[in-house]
């Protein structure tokens, strides 16, 4: 039973003597650093059960729990109550945590249905950016959270593999590509990609100048263009399965696959399913008459079909063309039922950035009111666009953060800034390389999930390999520290239960309290699909066992047993802590640094 448990049963024992009154809960929270205490227990909400003077009502509150050995002290502020815990408590509770295996998480039920959590998604015509870099990250951290409190979870994502853009760079790479592949290039298949949809779009801009010069208006210009032209006519044949053009889609996405692999192995992302845009274009069509004949969408007399929204406060919305095509929006529809159908699911995350919130309102809306009763499940994993101090990204015109490029620069910097910390003795060369790439990696992911997802974000690469304040790298170094007491004292994890009748001080007590916040801060993270609630309080526990460190006397030279026991069990278990959140976070932490 948690400290959190403990209290709310003697609160109510209490109200029940005093009061005669049975409360269904109680709210408590964290005492304010500004003020004494542990935990605080908020007296207002039980005016609606108990009449008198919340402070009063506090007072006897705490004057019943001071009987039991749950307390040391009470003070109360304004019918708030704070309390602070006695050591014997503290210390029974950690050794609670000690003895937990996996101290945090709940395990998987399988029995349940579980979640399907989408993020990536990229188009087969240009390599993953630093877009998709946050992407990736937020999507595998919320699945790792989710996973954490006890649900099934499967990562997939849906490829954007068909459309006029993946042409363009199949025609570019037919005219002027020569036959290069990525092997005789040496280029990984989805850069070779990417530079041929770079080279469409500078063609297609000469050709739309070109025409411009020759009295045609822009907008003529770039609907008249040649390769505009060609490249419209090639997905016509892709659509008619021209075994040519079939073909040669079919080659250059597999060099783009296995471009993707690369990255999301170095990135450290996984899936469980894939879907094909190719593969799923075509659902949901046959939805579309179901939802005629339920009244909720209505045909036009082009024979177009649409949903009207106006009373929800949206506006109509197209489900199907008048020449029977469908768009976007009837994919995802039927792209949804069949994912319940292939899993056992009953609810789904989209990563997708906020440009798309609209578009997520009415599809969750739309399958609502087609009786999918797992539609009240679903959720939109909205976030914030990421910019550098540079600027905006264009893929069409090169000027992206290529996701690669960035991952190996971010090593470059972690290898510098280790090289001259010089600490790494003993260590071989390849050591010191897989090092240098978890230190900058950590620096990435850590940067880019500290931020709340719904917010915008400024991506600084050089502040983010800072070895001091809210990095990777300094909840990396802490976690590198730990290690290295645990090794210098010997210290024995199987003996890992403390005595109770030690004096505690305020600084052994914080990082205890810390580490009971754990379970609570990852239920919390699930709950608002934020890996950034998990991140901060990360680096808080690390920057209150770096306190705790510096203010107690040398842990490896206690000549206290009992205290030297503890302490080293409060470093081990810390450290274990640090590495489960940063699993979730999805950052390898080191033994050395």
């Amino acid at each position: 039973m948690t400290l959190h448990q403990q209290l709310e049963i003697a609160v109510k024992n209490a109200v029940k003597d005093l009061f005669s009154v049975s409360l269904e809960s109680v709210e408590i929270t964290l005492t304010r650093k500004d003020q004494n205490g542990d935990l605080t227990v908020m007296v207002f909400p039980m005016l609606r059960h108990i009449k008198g003077n919340p402070a009063v009502i506090g007072e006897q509150i705490g004057a019943e729990l001071l009987k039991t050995d749950l307390i040391s002290s009470y003070e109360v502020i304004k019918g708030f109550l704070n309390i602070t815990v006695s050591h014997a408590i503290y210390l029974s509770d950690f050794n609670n945590i000690l003895g937990t295996a996996d101290y945090g998480k709940t395990g998987v039920d399988h029995a349940q249905p579980g979640v399907m959590v989408e993020y990536s998604s990229p188009n087969t015509n240009k390599p993953l950016h630093l877009g998709h870099v946050r992407n990736n990250l937020l999507g595998y951290s919320v699945a790792q959270i989710i996973e954490a409190t006890g649900r099934k979870v499967n990562k997939t994502q849906i490829i954007n593999d068909r459309g006029i853009h993946i042409c363009k760079s199949m025609l570019a790479w037919e005219k002027y590509g020569n036959g290069e592949t990525p092997e005789s290039t040496g280029l990984k298949g989805d850069k070779l990609v990417g530079n041929y949809y770079v080279k469409f779009d500078q063609e297609y801009k000469k050709e739309i100048a070109s025409l411009i010069e020759s009295g045609k208006t822009e907008e003529e210009a770039k609907k008249q263009a040649p390769s505009l032209l060609a490249a419209q006519e090639m997905l016509r044949k892709w659509e008619q399965g021209d075994a040519a053009v079939v073909g040669l889609w079919k080659k250059m996405n597999g060099w783009v696959y296995d471009g993707f692999d690369t990255t999301y192995k170095n990135l450290g992302v996984d899936f469980d399913s894939l879907y094909y845009e190719s593969n799923t274009y075509l659902l949901g069509k046959d939805v579309v008459q179901t939802g005629l004949d339920k009244g909720v969408f209505e045909r036009d007399p082009d024979g177009s079909v649409w949903i009207d929204l106006t009373d929800e406060g949206l506006d109509r919305k197209i489900v199907l063309r008048s020449d029977g095509t469908a768009v976007y929006m009837t994919q995802d529809i039927g792209t949804a039922i069949q994912r319940v159908k292939d899993h056992d699911i009953n609810s789904m995350v989209y990563t997708v950035g906020n440009e798309q919130d609209y578009h997520f309102k009415v599809l969750f809306l739309i399958l609502k009111k087609l009786g999918y009763d797992w539609a009240a499940n679903l959720y939109h994993l909205s976030y914030g666009m990421v910019e550098l101090p540079s600027g905006k990204m264009k893929s069409r015109e090169g000027t992206v953060v290529d996701a690669d490029e960035l991952m190996e620069e971010m090593t470059d910097t972690a290898r510098e800034i280790a090289q001259e910390q010089g600490k790494l003795d003993g260590m071989s060369d390849s050591e010191k390389e897989h090092l240098y790439k978890m230190i900058g990696l950590g620096a990435l992911k850590y940067f880019m999930l500290k931020v709340d997802p719904k917010k915008s974000m400024m991506f600084d690469p050089k502040e983010s390999v800072d070895f001091q304040g809210n990095t990777g790298p300094f909840i990396q170094y802490t976690h590198a520290r730990i290690k290295s007491i645990l090794k210098k004292s010997g210290f024995n994890a199987d003996q890992l239960k403390v005595a109770t009748d030690l004096k505690l001080t305020e600084k052994d007590a914080a990082v205890i309290k810390l580490l009971q916040q754990y379970p609570d801060t990852i239920d919390a993270a699930a709950r608002n699909y934020s890996p950034a609630l998990v991140a901060n309080y990360v680096y808080e526990l690390v920057k209150e066992f770096n306190s705790f460190y510096q203010n107690v006397p040398k842990i490896v030279e206690e000549t206290n047993a009992d205290m030297k026991q503890f302490r080293l069990a409060l470093c081990y278990k810390t450290a274990a802590v640090i590495n489960s959140a940063c699993v979730l976070l999805g950052i390898e932490v080191p033994e050395q640094m």
